[in-house]
């Protein structure tokens, strides 16, 4: 049956006494059962796309809405999730990592099409909130951002598996990993980014970003970085590879300072954060480096403030919209009990000024300067 605008839906019987259709009557009309009319209406990833379109356009042709406070009644659920960030002073502007930010309006606005209320908590690392959140029951499910040192957070993930509890976080996709993951595919976003440069003519690319088991997100980025240099016939050079973390503040500048210092020459730098490259590019501007004539950069996060730096950032997209979408919709099909997986979304290298157009012959002056900053 094609259901759409221009279709009149023959009308099914009423539930005796309610005035109201039922999701029986959805699940006669799509040719499903009611159990899969439920998951489908609750966002469940175990139902295919077409299935789940059709049961949605008849539910709205019928004006059908889920009863909510009947279904947290029978299943004895909150009708709410938690979205829990975490502080980190390091960063500045509250402590909150700028890209997180930017994926609120996405976890807001999927968490509110499938009929949920979103309480918002800031946290700090050193606070007992996974105890906090165990013994209120003020949610259904949990969703965390950020978290420091990823080996301290996989004993708290664990304890918090251990008592059932429903959850997914932002960060890298494991096998052995507690839990249930959200992701963007780190390594082949870096990936792209390298070769995108190594296409340009530059040669020796610099990587800016810590590369430890500690930041698993910075170190899939490393990774993606050597792949493509080894792709290239050529070979990591570790005096180029400079420590820089994400929630110092200045990490690019330092980078840059420490890279300066060694007296390796390099054309390129491709940096694991946005914040790390615009802080990058300052320093290197004010060195008497051009960017991108003597050096290009790339970032990794596409914040907006990439977009209007001088000049604007080519960078790696994480779509931070579809990033809440996925969250709320691993962990709803979680609390619904239908099957969840863990998900990696795909990057998007955008590209800006801070690339050029290739391996750009720089001046006399901006050669001679360089020498000097180096020194």
């Amino acid at each position: 049956m094609s259901v759409g605008r221009d279709a009149e839906l023959p009308r099914p019987r009423r539930a005796a006494g309610s005035g109201h259709y039922t999701s029986l009557d959805i699940a006669l009309l799509a040719g499903v059962s009611q159990s899969t009319v439920s998951r489908a209406l609750n966002g469940s990833r175990s139902v295919g796309t077409a299935t789940r379109q059709r049961i949605e356009t008849i539910a709205r042709e019928l004006d059908y809405h889920v009863d909510l406070r009947a279904r947290h009644l029978r299943t004895q659920q909150t009708g709410a999730l938690t979205l829990l960030m975490f502080a980190d002073p390091a960063l500045g502007g509250g402590g909150l990592n700028p890209f997180f930010l930017a994926m609120i309006a996405g976890i807001t606005e999927a968490a509110n099409k499938r009929g949920y209320d979103l309480i918002v908590s800031l946290q700090q690392l050193s606070d007992d909130w996974h105890g906090d959140y165990l013994r209120s029951r003020k949610s259904d499910g949990l969703i965390l951002l950020g978290y420091g040192d990823y080996q301290r957070l996989q004993r708290t993930l664990r304890e918090l598996a251990s008592h059932d509890t429903r959850f997914v976080r932002w960060g890298v996709v494991q096998a052995d990993q507690p839990g249930l993951s959200v992701g963007c595919d780190n390594r082949e976003g870096c990936r792209r980014a390298t070769a995108h440069l190594l296409a340009l003519g530059r040669r020796r690319i610099a990587f800016l970003g810590e590369h430890s088991s500690r930041s698993p997100e910075f170190r899939d980025r490393y990774l993606g970085y050597g792949d493509a240099v080894r792709a290239a016939g050529l070979r990591v050079d570790p005096r180029l590879c400079i420590n820089a973390r994400l929630n110092e503040l200045h990490a690019g500048a330092g980078a840059v300072a420490r890279l300066l210092a060694t007296a390796v020459p390099f054309d390129a730098v491709v940096a694991a954060s946005d914040q790390i490259a615009i802080s990058a590019m300052g320093s290197l501007q004010r060195a008497g480096i051009r960017v991108p004539e003597d050096v290009a950069v790339v970032g990794f996060d596409d914040l907006p403030l990439g977009a209007l730096s001088s000049p604007s950032l080519t960078t790696v997209r994480q779509d931070p919209m579809l990033a809440g979408e996925r969250l709320v919709a691993t962990l709803v099909a979680q609390i619904g009990g239908g099957r969840s997986d863990s998900v990696l979304i795909p990057p998007q290298l955008i590209v800006r000024e801070s690339c050029g157009a290739g391996a750009l012959s720089p001046s006399p002056d901006a050669a001679a300067t360089r020498r000097t900053a180096r020194r």
